[in-house]
């Protein structure tokens, strides 16, 4: 009785001495904590985003899978590897859920200058993995590892460090806002070096988004919209392959079998779909006929098979965690934890313009972009990601709840 009394009070201690943020793990895998120290809405959200992706991953590749030596004609493959990409990406979640936002502020300089070395090494010839003309992947044994991927959360970290750091000079053009300009500019290079439009037009508006709400000089920014229009532009004029993806966006079905060939199955999948969809696993399009149908194009699949309703389910979906990633963020920004809240609207801002704009093209609405649906789309690089992030996300709102609770987080 007495030992057993012993190790009682001695697990007490420890419990009493571990990091809140761990106590608050352990709660959440016991069943046991208040709705009040997590987001729920958020969390259930994103939950149901990966595990739609995870059935529609597995329903959108199974023909590819089955028809592909590379795979060993096994139905599951790419179930089972999006499977572990998704498990290592949660267990990474949590990881990030326990580190502090003042530690994740330190290391956002460290993480930003890794994210660029990255880059670089990508592109070394030999090294850069190189698939269908884009050289965009490193390697790493059975798995490839996409930079650009991480460079998101990077860059949404770096700037929101950055304009914390820069408050009292932000509306300045030289002391304020030109070193960042010099700094995405760089990296938008390396990026279209590999090259990776869509990663390109996501990283920058992360990071200028977030200048923007931290309180860059609205004439200044103005001014980059007007450049960034121009510049967008004349990449795409110069460069021959997005030219003729305009040419094929505008009028997808003059060219159906060449330059409009992605859109125009996408759209066939759509309107096959109508309101409830042919049913799960029934797509015709996923069979051959529509490229990259578990990676770019999910949601036409999607449209296909669950129709305008599933559609709809995504879309709120992807509506309620971005909107939580605002109000998180204008929450902290409340309580003076200007980096936190930066970072989470940053995070809301990545999101939200990546899946708008993944959406837009597999409608017809945009231009065809080499960008996945987060959260949901096959890529070991961009669940792991979206992981993290959510992880950041939840640990600014349990940071948040507990300042407001008066408990020191």
């Amino acid at each position: 009785m007495k030992l057993a009394s012993a190790v009682r009070g001695f697990l007490h201690a420890a419990e009493r001495k571990a990091d809140p943020a761990q106590r608050s793990v352990q709660r959440l895998a016991q069943g046991g904590t208040p709705a009040r120290e997590l987001d729920l809405l958020l969390i259930w959200s994103a939950v149901a985003l990966l595990l739609l992706g995870l059935v529609m991953v597995y329903s959108a590749s199974i023909a590819i899978a089955e028809g592909s030596r590379f795979t060993g004609y096994k139905s599951h493959y790419f179930l089972m590897r999006h499977a572990v990409f998704l498990a290592i990406g949660l267990g990474l979640g949590v990881v990030s859920f326990q580190l502090s936002m003042a530690r994740w502020q330190q290391l956002a300089p460290a993480l930003f200058v890794a994210g660029v070395v990255l880059l670089v090494v990508v592109l070394i010839p030999g090294v850069g993995r190189e698939v269908n003309g884009a050289q965009r992947w490193l390697s790493l044994g059975p798995v490839n590892l996409q930079p650009s991927e991480l460079m998101k959360i990077f860059a949404a970290l770096y700037a929101a460090d950055y304009t914390v750091r820069k408050l009292d000079v932000m509306g300045s053009f030289i002391k304020g806002f030109l070193p960042m300009l010099v700094v995405i500019l760089f990296v938008g290079f390396l990026l279209l070096s590999e090259p990776d439009f869509g990663a390109f037009v996501v990283i920058t508006t992360i990071a200028f988004g977030i200048l923007f709400l931290g309180g860059v000089n609205v004439r200044i920014f103005a001014l980059l919209a007007v450049l960034a229009v121009v510049g967008f532009v004349l990449l795409i004029w110069t460069s021959p392959y997005r030219r003729d993806r305009i040419f094929g966006f505008m009028d997808p079905w003059q060219d159906a079998f060449g330059k409009g060939y992605q859109l125009s199955h996408s759209l066939i999948a759509f309107g096959r779909g109508e309101w409830f969809g042919v049913g799960l696993g029934g797509s015709v399009e996923k069979l051959f006929y529509l490229p990259e149908a578990h990676t770019d194009f999910l949601l036409a699949v999607i449209a296909e098979e669950l129709g305008f309703v599933g559609v709809l389910t995504v879309v709120v979906l992807f509506a309620i965690v971005v909107q939580r990633a605002f109000l998180i963020g204008r929450e902290a920004i409340k309580l003076e934890r200007y980096f936190s809240g930066l970072v989470a609207q940053g995070i809301g801002l990545w999101i939200g313009v990546q899946s708008f704009i993944n959406m837009g093209v597999n409608m017809g609405l945009l231009p065809t972009k080499g960008l996945t649906l987060p959260l949901m789309s096959f890529g070991g690089s961009g669940i792991v990601a979206n992981c993290i992030a959510i992880g950041i996300l939840l640990r600014i709102d349990w940071e948040v709840r507990q300042l407001k609770r008066g408990a020191t987080p």
